[in-house]
């Protein structure tokens, strides 16, 4: 089976994104939430953006 990027339903606390991205790289949702938290800190609120774009772009499963 094909691994494609996808936002996840279950697994979300807002929309399935960090999910999603955990899924895809094989990574646990938990990591991927917390990486994005601390770089979205660190860049000045870049990551918040960044977030909301993927939301979009991102298709849902």
């Amino acid at each position: 089976m094909e691994n494609k990027l996808r936002r996840s339903r279950n697994d979300r606390m807002l929309a399935g994104v960090c999910a999603g991205l955990g899924e895809y790289l094989g990574v646990d949702p938990v990591v991927v939430r917390l990486l994005w938290a601390v770089g979205t800190f660190f860049s000045l609120g870049t990551g918040l953006l960044i977030y909301v774009l993927a939301w979009i772009i991102i298709p849902e499963e």
